[in-house]
């Protein structure tokens, strides 16, 4: 059996929502809230990588394991590889996932099916992708497009590109990509060695990178975007969503 890490970075410097991992959703910061959601999906260790000790003790309070890192990482993977390094030295972990701190609502079973593809053989890295089915995503830069070609089982992709642009062209089905990462070990571990790619700083994309290195991506297709916050209306979306019953 494959041992699954999953890694959620978090910084305090978000500029749309300053101290966004603390945010308070319901008595529990933020960041809490996705390391619960992360340990429902059951299917192994999951550590939170952050440069800030009122984020590190907060998830510590709640139960959870987190980890100190540097505070001069350019991104999520760079600092996800170094928290690898330093909580699984001995390399036991085969399959990393790097986990966004802003998804507070995440169903557990897409982190599930986000790491499903790297049991097979073939793709380095996976992630995740919905149909999209509000017209107006699909002319929005800010929702992310995954171009990819069919694969079997059903439901699953080759990642040929990805794109802030309307694509592909013509008639039929867009998806929108949700970044949410699966890597292969020794993947993440090319992956940051790699310089960022034209295509990627192009795009501001930076699953570009592998791709432009030959990297396979593969896509499983969900039924489901999770909200991601970013701002402070969507902290209120959130909010409403987690809401207690009754």
């Amino acid at each position: 059996m494959h041992q699954v890490l999953t890694v959620i970075p978090a910084r305090m410097q978000a500029t749309r929502l300053p101290g966004k991992p603390m945010a308070d959703i319901h008595g529990a910061p933020m960041i809490v809230h996705v390391w619960r959601r992360a340990m429902a999906a059951e299917i192994g260790r999951v550590v939170v990588a952050t440069d800030a000790d009122e984020i590190h003790d907060a998830v510590r309070r709640a139960g959870g394991e987190a980890v100190m890192t540097r505070s001069d990482h350019t991104s999520g993977s760079d600092r996800v590889f170094e928290a690898v390094n330093k909580v699984d030295p001995e390399g036991n972990a085969e399959f990393v996932v790097n986990l966004q701190g802003d998804l507070p609502t995440l169903e557990p079973r897409l982190v599930a099916a986000c790491v499903e593809p790297l049991r097979g053989k073939g793709p380095h890295i996976a992630t995740l992708a919905a149909e999209i089915r509000d017209a107006a995503e699909r002319d929005n830069p800010n929702v992310v497009k995954v171009v990819g070609t069919p694969i079997e089982p059903a439901g699953h992709m080759r990642a040929l590109y990805f794109t802030r642009a309307t694509a592909p062209y013509g008639e039929g089905p867009l998806f929108h990509h949700i970044g949410i990462y699966a890597y292969r070990r020794s993947a993440l571990e090319r992956f940051v060695s790699l310089k960022p790619s034209l295509l990627e700083v192009r795009e501001k994309l930076e699953q570009l990178r592998a791709l432009e290195d030959g990297m396979r991506i593969d896509v499983t297709v969900v039924d489901t975007v999770p909200l991601g916050v970013d701002t402070p209306d969507d902290l209120e979306r959130a909010r409403t969503l987690l809401a207690p019953q009754g």
